[in-house]
């Protein structure tokens, strides 16, 4: 497969990458074009499946000097601040064959969208800016940018049809952003195999915002039911407890939780933030929970 990203910063060790969960979920592997043509390995840091972002990250000592003196972090604009008619420019892959630049309108604002990725999997995203600068297949990722060369939106998708033409869609960056920073902070992780991916040893149900403002609920996972002597047990989460963060990363639906799981190992300790019910309301307190094999759950079920 192929997309694009927007490079977001840079720490010690690495190059940050912003660009869409689509792109890439379920890669086994991955690597980073440049401007220059040179390509380097890269590694998925951290991901946020409910809103269709991901943070890639590639080692500096990867990275030649002739490629990083023609590349730059992104300067951020102000998507709030953005007007129906302001011209606006989408950086991209198209098709895969390398930059591509096109440019257009702001037709409209906060606008929502279901899409399915290749997995199958529905992504519900909201409040979306509408342009008519073509986003082809390949600038998923890439950026949106005023024109004063901020960065202002994500590019995530088309509206495809044979009888629809200039309706593409980016996510606000103001939106987003302090998401992209919580993953851009995130300890680098590869998958771990399957048999030794560590569970918390519950049933969930998710708490999507619909439910949470019908209910007086937080929105994130709820806890159906917990497995007796496993991870979320032993750590004091009881039924009716609502996962709202897992490991510093915001947490709304059960496929973001199990996206995340996959970067963590049976033993491991992991920082969980819960709401828990009582008095009529809820009450925020964050547990560390030791992860549980899978064996162990399936013993206690």
């Amino acid at each position: 497969g192929v997309g694009t990203g927007v490079i977001v910063g840079k720490n010690d060790t690495e190059l940050l990458i912003a660009t869409n969960n689509h792109v890439v979920e379920g890669a086994s592997e991955l690597s980073v074009g440049f401007i220059d043509e040179n390509t380097v390995s890269a590694v998925v840091k951290g991901t946020d499946v409910n809103n269709d972002l991901a943070v890639v990250s590639v080692k500096l000592s990867d990275i030649s000097t002739d490629t990083m003196n023609q590349i730059k972090i992104a300067t951020v604009g102000d998507s709030d601040e953005l007007e129906l008619g302001e011209q606006v420019v989408a950086i991209g892959n198209a098709l895969g064959y390398g930059q591509s630049v096109t440019c257009g309108y702001v037709s409209a604002l906060d606008r929502d969208l279901t899409l399915t990725d290749e997995s199958g999997a529905t992504i519900n995203s909201t409040g979306l800016i509408q342009t008519d600068a073509a986003i082809n297949p390949g600038n998923s990722g890439g950026a949106l940018l005023n024109m004063q060369g901020e960065v202002i939106g994500i590019n995530e998708a088309k509206l495809s049809s044979s009888y629809v033409e200039g309706m593409g869609y980016a996510i606000p960056i103001s939106d987003v952003e302090s998401i992209i920073g919580d993953l851009k902070s995130l300890e680098t992780r590869s998958e771990v195999a399957a048999e030794n991916m560590g569970y918390l040893g519950v049933t969930c149900q998710d708490v999507t915002q619909e439910v949470s403002e019908m209910y007086d609920m937080p929105a994130g996972v709820y806890l159906k039911s917990i497995v007796p002597n496993c991870a979320a047990e032993q750590a004091g989460l009881q039924k009716g407890d609502i996962i709202t963060r897992f490991d510093g990363v915001s947490i709304s639906s059960y496929e973001a939780l199990r996206e995340r799981l996959q970067y963590y190992e049976a033993g491991e300790t992991v920082e969980v933030t819960v709401q828990s019910p009582g008095d009529g309301g809820y009450t925020e307190k964050t547990v560390n929970i030791t992860l549980s094999t899978q064996q162990e759950v399936e013993a206690n079920q």
